[in-house]
Parts: structure tokens; C-alpha cells; sequence
């Protein structure tokens, strides 16, 4: 009995994989008009050979009829493996809803996109979806979680901080040359230079995304490359401002921590003094970028250094255990100030882009504090492995990649995006999720690392899909 639950998993996951692809095929634009050449159901009339539209609508109907075979498949074996009852209860929900899914499908094949059946026919896919990821986050939790953990519920015990302790490199032993590029090198590090490239890539996605949406044509000045100068030259110095006032702030946690440990404070490479006139000085340079720009992508700059260095490191992230997810809002806003560059306002796009980070941030961010979870113990910070436990933090990374990609997928529905996009979306976070199951079942420091690397080439290709298929589609 045991030896068919992994197999199990593996098919609720496949399950999810299979529906989401159907969803966010079909809200793609390019591919739901192709469906409509079809206007028969079930079955479509006219050669398919010669006639893409067709041979499309043939594919999504087939490739549909496999993964409802396929979800009645994974609940008759979670009947037979004696799967736990919220299981199989979550499971029934996307039973139910799956015919009504084809029942939206074929009305719309048959009478046409008319509101509101295409939005029922995404939110019934999306619901069934969800269904099976929390039917997969349960049923890998009853496979793999302990009870035996024992996480800190009240207070953490930090460890004393050894000022004795040597300081780095005496700097007489230095030559002139090496002192000036050793202390080059402390302020480039300060910057956390290792988050520039993707928070970047945010705000290049928000006016990609902002450019395909309002312009008519490749000379709109909406997207002239002063603006995108402006905007990611004033990006990476805001990131540099926010990196360097939060190695200020927490430079005698640091201490205590071995991989914040070498930090240019923390080891009295540089005094505090220059470094935070060295933040000042970024912080200032970048809202004077941003302000050239407009004046909402300043006070959405200088919101998101002052969210990062004072909400997130002082107020969040030594209190509380949400501080992964709460924090995410910084994250969110270079796409924002991406989108607002170029339209000067907000609109639905551009939030839809700020909710994918947002909610990509916990699935991403919980499997580094898993592999880091005794050195964040000896910080003295909440993570959500020090204080509820590696089981719970496993299954809440697989809620968040789900949550993740239904607001990816949601994006489809409101934009213009394309087979690219989609492909992208459904490609990359199948391995995401695999990775993500794979560290519920190896449970190990390096399958941590593993999922977290995945989390990063799954938004990393989904912020270059969007910027190809806005610009070049």
C-alpha cells in the first residue's frame, strides 16, 4: 500500500501540471482564436491537415480528455492507497468541477466568446487547480512531514557576540593597490549586487509589459531609452541604497550568522559612518534618476528603499514569521515602477505583474531558509522552519508556487501575452514544482538549494517571456 503513495503524488502532480497547461493555453489569446475555428463539439469538422486552427482545437480537446482521465486515475488510486480524507475531498472538488470546466468549454466553442463564459471557463480551470495543489501540499505532507520536530514557539536563544574576535585583514599588510580594491570590493558588496540582475529584470518586464500595452507603434516615446536608462540606472542604485542601509542595521546580527558573517560591517572593513553616508548617497542619486522620470516612480522608489531598510529589516523580519511573505511588497515594486515609467499611473497589468512577484517571493525565499534554517536560528530570526518547522515550511512553499502560477496565469487573461509566455509559464514551473516535491521527499540541504535555484530560473524565463512577447511578438 505504502509503495503506491509516491506514485500518487506523482500523479496529482502531473495532474496539475496537465490542467494548468490547459488553462493558460486557453486564455492565450493566439490559441483560444484558433479554438473558434472550431465551432463544433466534441468533435471538430474539415480536414486538419492544411488548417492550423483545427489542428489546435483538436490538440486542446484530446490533450483535455487525457488530463480528466488522468485526475480520475489519481483519485481512484488516492481511494485505493487510503489517501487522508481532506485528500481526497479537495480531490473530489476538481472532479466535480472538471465537467463543468468542458460544459464552459463547449458552450463558448459553440456560441462564441460572449461574456461572461471565457472568465467562468479560466476561473472553473484555475479552481480546479487549485484544488489539486492543495491536494498535492496535503498528500506530501502526510507522505513526508515529522512529527517529531521540535521548532522554537516563544523565544529564540541568540549566542553572545565574541567582539574579541579578529576583524579581517590587517590593512598595513595591504598594499596601496590591494587596500584600494579591497575596499572598492566592501562597497560593491554592500550594494547586494547578487539581487540587482532580477530585481531589474521586474522593472524591465513592467515596461515591456506597459509598452505593449499603450503604444502604437515602435517610435511611441512612451518607451524611449532615456526612460529605460533612467529607470533601471535609478533601480540598481536604489537596490544598492536598500542593501547597504540593511548591512547597517544589521551588522551586529550579522556577527552571529556564518553566512552574513564576512559582511564588510560586520568584519570592520568599513566604518559604519561611511557606510551609511555611502547609502544616503545612493538613496539621494537614485530618486534624482527616478524623479527625471515622473514623480510616482520617485515615491515609488524611495517607498521601496524605506520598505526594505526600515519595514522589512527593523520591523518584520526579526518579529514576526510572516516577514517572507509581508516583505515580498518590496520585491513588487520595481514592477510597478517599471509599468508607472511608462503609462505615468497604475493599471491592471501592472498590478497582475507586482501580485506574481509578491506571491513568487515565500515560494522562492522559504527553501533558502530551510538550508539556512540553524544559522537563522542563531540570528535570532522567526523564519517559518525555526518556529513552525520544516514541514510546515515545505508545504507552504507548494501553496505559493500554486498561488504563483495561477496569477501567472491570470496575467494571460488580461494582456495580450503569447504562446511563449504560456509555454514558458507551464514549462518552467512544472520543473519548479518538481523540485519543490523533490525536497518534500530527500528532505536535504542540497534538494533546499535545488528548489530555491528553480524558484529563480522560473521567474528569471518568465520576466524574459514577457519582455519578448510584449516588444517583439
Amino acid at each position: 500500500m505504502n509503495g503506491r503513495r509516491p506514485r500518487f503524488t506523482t500523479m496529482l502532480a502531473a495532474s496539475a501540471v496537465g490542467v494548468y497547461l490547459l488553462v493558460v493555453a486557453g486564455a492565450t489569446t493566439s490559441i483560444a482564436d484558433a479554438v473558434h475555428a472550431c465551432s463544433t463539439w466534441p468533435t471538430c469538422e474539415g480536414p486538419i491537415l492544411g488548417d492550423v486552427g483545427l489542428a489546435i482545437a483538436w490538440t486542446h480537446r484530446l490533450l483535455a480528455a487525457a488530463v480528466g482521465a488522468l485526475v480520475v486515475g489519481a483519485a481512484v488510486v488516492g481511494v485505493r492507497t487510503g489517501a487522508r480524507r481532506r485528500v481526497l475531498g479537495t480531490l473530489a472538488v476538481a472532479l466535480v468541477l472538471y465537467p463543468v470546466q468542458i460544459a464552459l468549454g463547449a458552450f463558448v466553442a459553440l456560441n462564441g466568446a460572449a461574456a461572461p463564459f471565457p472568465g467562468a471557463h479560466l476561473a472553473t480551470g484555475m479552481a480546479i487547480f487549485a484544488a489539486l495543489v492543495g491536494a498535492l501540499a496535503w498528500q506530501l505532507e502526510a507522505e513526508t512531514g515529522t512529527d517529531d520536530e521540535t521548532p522554537v514557539t516563544e523565544t529564540i536563544e541568540v549566542p553572545e557576540i565574541d567582539d574579541d574576535e579578529p576583524e579581517g585583514p590587517p590593512i598595513g599588510a595591504l598594499s596601496t593597490r590591494e587596500r584600494i580594491t579591497a575596499t572598492a570590493f566592501a562597497y560593491f558588496r554592500l550594494m547586494k549586487p547578487r539581487l540587482m540582475w532580477l530585481l531589474c529584470l521586474v522593472a524591465a518586464a513592467g515596461m515591456a509589459l506597459a509598452a505593449a500595452h499603450v503604444a502604437t507603434g515602435p517610435a511611441n516615446p512612451s518607451l524611449a531609452t532615456s526612460t529605460i536608462l533612467l529607470t533601471l540606472g535609478g533601480g540598481v542604485l536604489a537596490i544598492g541604497a536598500s542593501g547597504t542601509f540593511n548591512h547597517v542595521l544589521e551588522r551586529d546580527i550579522d556577527k552571529r550568522m556564518d553566512r552574513t558573517s564576512d559582511r564588510p560591517i560586520a568584519t570592520h572593513q568599513l566604518p559604519v559612518r561611511n557606510a551609511l553616508a555611502f547609502g544616503i548617497g545612493l538613496a539621494v542619486a537614485s530618486l534624482a534618476l527616478f524623479w527625471q522620470v515622473n514623480a510616482i516612480v520617485a515615491a515609488l522608489g524611495l517607498a521601496a528603499i524605506l520598505f526594505y531598510s526600515v519595514v522589512y529589516t527593523l520591523v518584520l523580519k526579526p518579529n514576526t514569521v510572516q516577514n517572507t511573505v509581508i516583505g515580498g511588497f518590496a520585491g513588487s515594486l520595481p514592477a510597478l515602477i517599471g509599468w508607472v515609467a511608462v503609462t505615468g499611473s497604475f493599471d491592471l497589468p501592472g498590478l497582475a505583474l507586482a501580485g506574481i512577484i509578491f506571491l513568487w517571493t515565500p515560494a522562492h525565499f522559504y527553501n533558502l531558509a530551510l538550508a539556512y534554517k540553524e544559522d537563522y536560528a542563531k540570528g535570532g530570526f522567526p523564519m517559518m522552519p525555526v518556529v513552525r518547522g520544516e514541514t510546515e515550511t515545505r508545504k507552504h512553499i507548494v501553496y505559493y508556487l500554486g498561488a504563483t502560477l495561477i496569477a501567472a496565469g491570470v496575467m494571460v487573461s488580461i494582456t495580450s501575452l503569447g504562446a511563449l509566455y504560456t509555454v514558458t509559464t507551464a514549462l518552467l514551473g512544472a520543473v519548479f514544482l518538481w523540485a519543490v516535491v523533490r525536497l518534500h521527499r530527500e528532505r536535504t540541504e542540497q534538494a533546499a538549494f535545488r528548489a530555491f535555484h528553480a524558484s529563480n530560473a522560473y521567474l528569471g524565463a518568465l520576466l524574459i517571456a514577457i519582455v519578448v512577447d510584449a516588444l517583439a511578438v
